[in-house]
């Protein structure tokens, strides 16, 4: 077994109803180049580390003062209540700490899901929240997760479900950061669940430190005619993964999932995408940018599926990219498999580079290279945003998205 997995297990706290998880998580291993979907997301250099259990640790206040109520923060995968704001009570909304984990809906497992097993054995903290039938939530619910230094390499594992009644509507935003250097691990799942006619409104901001880990996968079910949209800008951590599945299960329900993917420096992002189409009269609208620069990796996989009786879906997804450096590296894989006979379904992958004639006009100009290529690059990764309603969201996406394209960092 490896020293990953050897420290993870140490710190078991958990009951019989655990157990299992642990165990199947242990004897299935690390996922290796053999599977399918970690082919291009080596675990080698991360299996002979190890992670102690997080302890409490102190971040100035002002790192999450400018983050609105409500408001709640993690700290190392520990709740922060000193830091957290809840901000006035909304009748219809509840907000509390995530029930035991074998009281969450069950999440689809595969054979190489190792950290999500990890996760169901090893999670003790993280938020539920209910949005009551009918209920609109007009503030924007703030979820800032942090990582900070500490003496010792620590993981920590995190689980929150959300639950929207039939005509609920809710707003959340999450925001990933770091309070300085560090090299932890955040072991992350979200279940998400939409009744008939709900509506979320999804916003993941990661800024995480050239050293950090992240393991995330987030798992939607939308029945009849709800809506899921969701936008990701994702830049920074040694390595970053993320699993989206969604599972149109209700007639005429609809997703919208856009992001921005940035990895500099040695940075290694990936992302996967898979979307299932079940019922009758649903749609996706993907639309994904990524930039690879220095010897930063992207690693995107699209997955749709359109189940046999689901006709009249209508699925899309693009995904371009850019390549800023000769050492970079991007990996894209979108996957299309219909079932069904009368649906609408396209999509389309592309890497390439800036165009030298745009960057020649710009130059000619009188504007320095840096300056062009930051232009071009802004311009190419802005589209994905377009799918923020509120103004004032995608202000704030806009502006984490040129913070971390200021960021990247040849190698």
């Amino acid at each position: 077994m490896s020293a990953l997995l050897d420290s993870l297990a140490a710190g078991f706290d958990g009951d019989a109803a655990r157990r299992p998880a642990l165990d199947a998580a242990l004897a299935g291993g690390l996922p290796g180049p053999r599977s399918e979907s970690w082919k291009y997301t080596s675990l080698r250099a991360l299996e002979r580390r190890s992670f102690a259990t997080p302890g409490d640790v102190a971040i100035d206040p002002a790192l999450v003062a400018g983050i609105p109520a409500p408001r709640l923060v993690f700290v190392n995968g520990r709740a922060a209540p000193a830091l957290s704001d809840p901000g006035p009570g909304v009748a219809g909304l509840s907000i509390g700490a995530v029930p035991a984990v074998d009281a969450l809906p069950a999440i689809e497992d595969r054979a190489d899901a190792v950290f999500v097993r990890l996760n169901a054995a090893l999670a003790t903290d993280g938020v539920a929240i209910k949005v009551d039938a009918g209920v609109h939530v007009a503030a924007p619910l703030h979820l800032v997760f942090v990582g900070a230094p500490a003496d010792a390499d620590q993981a920590w594992h995190l689980r929150h479900h959300v639950a929207l009644s039939a005509g609920a509507q809710l707003t959340v935003v999450e925001h990933h950061l770091d309070a300085g250097a560090h090299r932890h691990l955040d072991n992350g799942v979200c279940s998400l669940r939409l009744a008939d006619g709900a509506h979320l409104r999804h916003l993941r901001l990661q800024r995480r430190e050239a050293g950090a880990t992240a393991f995330l996968r987030t798992d939607a079910e939308l029945q009849a005619g709800a809506v899921y949209d969701r936008v990701d800008v994702e830049a920074g951590a040694a390595l970053s993964r993320h699993e989206l599945d969604v599972r149109l299960v209700g007639p005429g329900a609809r997703l919208t999932a856009n992001g921005v993917l940035l990895a500099g420096g040695r940075g290694h992002l990936d992302t996967r995408l898979g979307i299932r189409h079940v019922a009758r009269d649903t749609a996706c609208q993907l639309l994904w940018r990524g930039i690879g620069d220095g010897r930063g990796r992207v690693v995107f996989h699209g997955g749709i599926t359109i189940d046999a009786g689901a006709d009249g879906t209508d699925a899309r997804l693009s995904n371009k990219n850019l390549l800023l450096s000769a050492t970079a590296e991007i990996d894209t894989q979108p996957v299309l498999v219909i079932h069904a006979d009368e649906v609408q379904a396209a999509h389309g992958a592309t890497v390439g580079q800036l165009d030298p004639g745009a960057l020649f006009y710009l130059r000619s100009r009188g504007l320095p290279a840096a300056d062009a290529q930051r232009l071009l690059t802004a311009a190419f990764v802005r589209e994905p945003l377009s799918a923020i309603a509120d103004d004032t969201l995608r202000a704030l996406a806009e502006t984490e998205l040129d913070r971390a394209l200021a960021a990247l960092v040849r190698a």
